[in-house]
């Protein structure tokens, strides 16, 4: 760890809970007063993790041999940015349908890079922070993220054989900088807030609007783990955010805008899609002029007031973690109404439909419980 980063974890974390050495540094890992000394923020958490487990390869969980719809698209066409664009003039009906097809293909290869980063700032949390409970969720959160890597893995192998795209550059670009950021703050706003906070969001959508039954499954099961993930992030900033120096506030706050308008311009513009296009035989420039007619800033903005938008869950998130103030509140506000969202209050969006989800395990757990109990009785 260099010394910036030294300097500034040490600088941002009050909580102790949440103090970190660098990745390498075992020998912190050995101090034996260390073991003792274990917060008890992230034990609910923790006791929580066996209410929501999920096999993917178990059938009794999710069926990945479920067919596909057979006469319509795996999402619907207003999921479809281009399809208010003179690009869907150009597509007859089994192209327009191939498009939705490869877009939900282009969706699923940017979630499965990012649930392989956070995979892997899991474990590097793991390999930072001293204390033994944030230790274990970071260790329980990895275990869950590798899940998902499995999971979205076997769905692009039984929807779409396997091929999964590139990582558009927004997308490595971000995820390649949160992983190997030695700043602890770093790494919590810009994975556990921002980048699941998006995911949240986009699972929401593909609960409530996909065609495919496999995929509303699987992004309900998703959920059901990324819930906790999230409020890993908001666990950090409650417990150190409020205490920080005016200084060190505004900077914590200026990096969360910088990620924010890096996302929101770049995530889904026309240039970040042209392996979508390539594949579908339309021109990235007519694409990307087709598309700037129609998606001006008011577009965005009644996009953005819809309550399961990706972009206003991130906006949530921030303005719950105190992330926005004064400073930054007219730059936000220009997007979404803030004052409808602090009257949300702590709500977030999803939980309802992971909260449902955890039930429904709940009691595929349980059965499978009973059945272990009674094969242990018989060869008893």
């Amino acid at each position: 760890m260099n010394e910036r980063s030294r300097k500034l974890n040490e600088r941002t974390t009050v909580n102790p809970a949440f103090n970190a050495v660098a990745r390498n540094d075992f020998a912190a890992m050995l101090d034996r007063k260390r073991y003792a000394d274990r917060s008890g923020d992230f034990e609910q958490m923790i006791a929580r993790t066996n209410e929501h487990f999920w096999d993917p390869l178990d059938p009794d969980y999710i069926d990945f041999e479920q067919a596909a719809p057979s006469d319509e698209p795996l999402i619907p066409f207003d999921m479809i940015p281009e399809r208010h664009s003179a690009i869907w003039d150009t597509l007859d009906e089994g192209r327009q349908i191939q498009f939705a097809n490869e877009t939900l293909r282009l969706r699923i290869s940017g979630i499965l890079h990012g649930e392989q980063g956070a995979l892997s700032l899991s474990t590097g949390l793991a390999d930072m922070l001293l204390d033994p409970g944030a230790q274990e969720f970071a260790l329980n959160q990895a275990r869950e993220e590798g899940r998902h890597v499995h999971a979205f893995a076997l769905y692009m192998q039984h929807r779409f054989g396997g091929d999964v795209m590139e990582p558009t550059p927004t997308v490595e670009r971000i995820l390649k900088d949160i992983v190997a950021s030695e700043v602890i703050y770093e790494k919590f706003i810009g994975m556990q807030m921002m980048v699941e906070g998006l995911a949240m969001g986009l699972f929401t959508s593909l609960f409530q609007e996909a065609n495919d039954p496999v995929l509303k499954r699987l992004v309900q099961l998703v959920m059901t783990d990324e819930s906790f993930h999230h409020r890993f992030g908001i666990v950090w900033a409650r417990a150190n955010v409020p205490s920080l120096t005016e200084e060190l506030s505004n900077e914590l706050e200026d990096y969360s805008l910088s990620i924010f308008q890096d996302l929101l311009r770049n995530l889904v513009a026309p240039h970040e899609k042209q392996e979508l296009y390539q594949r579908c035989g339309i021109d990235v420039e007519f694409a990307a002029g087709a598309l700037g007619e129609v998606m001006t800033d008011e577009r965005r903005k009644r996009l953005m007031g819809q309550g399961s938008n990706l972009f206003r869950t991130v906006i949530k998130t921030l303005w719950n973690a105190g992330l926005i103030t004064g400073r930054t509140s007219d730059w936000y506000g220009q997007w979404v109404d803030l004052d409808e969202l602090a009257g949300e209050g702590d709500h977030m969006v999803g939980q309802p439909i992971a909260d449902d989800g955890i039930a429904r395990l709940a009691e595929i757990n349980a059965g499978k419980k009973k059945i272990v109990r009674k094969r242990s009785e018989a060869l008893g």
